[in-house]
Formats: C-alpha cells, structure tokens, sequence
C-alpha cells in the first residue's frame, strides 16, 4: 500500500515508517513546500497521511487511486470533507493520540505567560537583567490561586484540569453540555470569560466557533486576564486581540495556532511583548508521533482488509 507523509520526517520517524514496510506498507515523505513532488506521488497514492497543510477538492481530485486521508491529529478543519466524500474518499482522524502533549504545552504556555520567562530569556541572553526584579514584583505571578476557565472539555482538558487543580488553581470550563465525570465548575461562557484570570480553548474550529473569542467577549474577559490558544487560531478575532494586547487590557496571551499559518515574520502581533508564541507544534512529541503512526498503520491494515476504519469522520 502506497501511503504519503506530507512533511518532513525526522530520523525516528523515518524509522518507524521503515518497520511499515514489512508489512506491505510503504510510506514516501513529502515537504508541505515541494508542491511539485507532492503532486507526483499522489498520482499513485493509496493513502494521504495528512498534518497541515490543507487537503483542497484539487489535491483529491488528482489522486485517482487515493482511498483514505488519515489525519494525524484531530481537527479535520484543513480537508475538503465534501470533496472527499464526492470522491469516495475515507477521512479519519485520531482522537487522543496527542492529548498529553497539547495538555503539557497548553501548562507551558500559561506559565511562560505568567512567569514571563520570554522576557527573562531574552534579558539573560543579551546582558539586561538589571532592573528586572522590580517588573517581575508587579508583573509576574502564580497559577496558584488563580481561577482558569476551560471553553471545550474534550480530551485536552481531561489531561489538564486534575493537574491545574494540583496546583492550586480553581477550574472553571464551559461546553454544550454540562459533564458529570469530570473536575471543574460548569459555567456559561459569558460567566466564565467574566470569572477567569486565565482563559483556554479547547474547542474545533466551526461554523459556531469561528471569531467565538471576538471583541464582545474580549470585553467581558477580567482586566489582566491571560489567554491560551492550542486549539485553532480561527476561534479568536486576532484583530481584536491584538488590540486588547496592546492596550493592556489583556495582560499575555499564549499563542499555538493562529488564523493564517504559518505566521509571517511581520505579523503585527509579534510586534507586541505581552505575546508567546509557537508554530503549531502543541501536538509534536516522539510519543505522539508513535502513537499517532501506530493508528495510521491500523487504519492502512483495516483498508486493506475491508474492515471498519478507527474514528471515521467521512
């Protein structure tokens, strides 16, 4: 089975995929950049393992022989659903596979947020470190004590909240629907963005998602309120966050996923220092990438066999 990875692999990875081959599953690396080598191997591909890069109507429709996109993650906001199923094309994803490194990520950002390490690094780096113990005084803090609301409550937050709590912060979380079996108080959003020191989201990008954080809700968030973003960037009105950013309303945001990616090196909210960044990478450990290879695999044995596909979205 002829199978595409549309990225670039490291060694490990390249490893894993060796060990595929014994078992009639061959999978060829592409770079998102190499348009050209990408068109050719999907002229003969099976399978599209897919991260990033969006999967139009025009990419499934020169793939005669392509069978299944597997997503290697979750959101399937980058593929063209309704192409694929014109095509009898199969989507998958794999809920969990990354969970615990988004989780662990979401923590990171929080606490480089508000224990400004961005700021510590560059000052250390560069000589400027005196003066700084008076900013830090007024400027940095603990996640002790402090309340973090969570808007979605997938698989992320499950991870998340117990350790939050650990750590001495309240947990507060807003979804369609209130849960019983897990940690945190059940608010409304308005009530949520309106109690919260910290705000996360964890929600799909979606035709009720998109702009969700968007200037009305910026406004009801407390002064000095910190927002995390591993989720998709389309979820914030980035022009209004760069707004509140900028006039301190918010105190830091934590940024992973942004609304046009990759962001450009002049994107006006690099300009800002209240801001962390990362290249949507919340997803990318070596144990994600084993676990998420293994699902991918199970998936090419299951379309080889005729058998029911894992986490069928198309």
């Amino acid at each position: 089975m002829k199978v595409v990875y549309h990225s670039t692999a490291g060694k490990g990875v390249l490893s894993h995929f060796a060990a595929l081959e014994e078992r009639g599953i061959v999978v060829t690396s592409c770079a998102e950049s190499d348009r050209e080598r990408f068109k050719s191997l999907m002229a003969d591909a099976e399978v599209l393992w897919h991260l990033l890069e969006p999967v139009t109507a025009s990419v499934i429709a020169s793939a005669p022989r392509l069978q299944l996109i597997q997503k290697i993650g979750v959101g399937v906001n980058t593929i063209d659903l309704e192409a694929a199923q014109r095509h009898d094309v199969a989507v998958c994803n794999m809920p969990g596979t990354n969970s615990q490194a988004v989780a662990e990520m979401t923590l990171l950002l929080m606490l480089t947020a508000l224990r400004r390490v961005n700021h510590l690094d560059l000052a250390t780096r560069t000589g400027k470190v005196q003066g700084l113990t008076i900013d830090l005084q007024d400027e940095s803090g603990e996640i002790s004590g402090r309340t973090v609301g969570l808007v979605g409550y997938g698989a992320v937050p499950r991870r998340l909240a117990p350790t939050l709590i650990a750590m001495g912060a309240k947990v507060v979380y807003t979804c369609p629907r209130i849960k019983k079996d897990v940690v945190g108080e059940y608010l409304s959003l308005h009530e949520l963005l309106a109690v919260s020191d910290i705000v996360s989201l964890h929600v799909p990008l979606t035709t009720s998602t998109k702009g969700l954080i968007n200037e009305v809700a910026i406004k009801r968030m407390k002064s000095g309120a910190i927002i995390i973003n591993t989720s998709r960037g389309g979820v914030i009105d980035e022009r209004a966050l760069r707004q509140a950013l900028a006039d301190r309303c918010l105190a830091a945001a934590g940024l992973d996923v942004f609304a046009s990616e990759p962001l450009l090196p002049d994107d006006p909210l690099l300009a800002l220092d209240n801001v962390v960044v990362t290249p949507h990478v919340a997803y990318l450990t070596a144990e994600t990438m084993v676990r998420s290879i293994r699902v991918a695999a199970e998936n090419c044995r299951r379309l080889a066999s005729q058998e029911k596909l894992l986490h069928r979205v198309v």
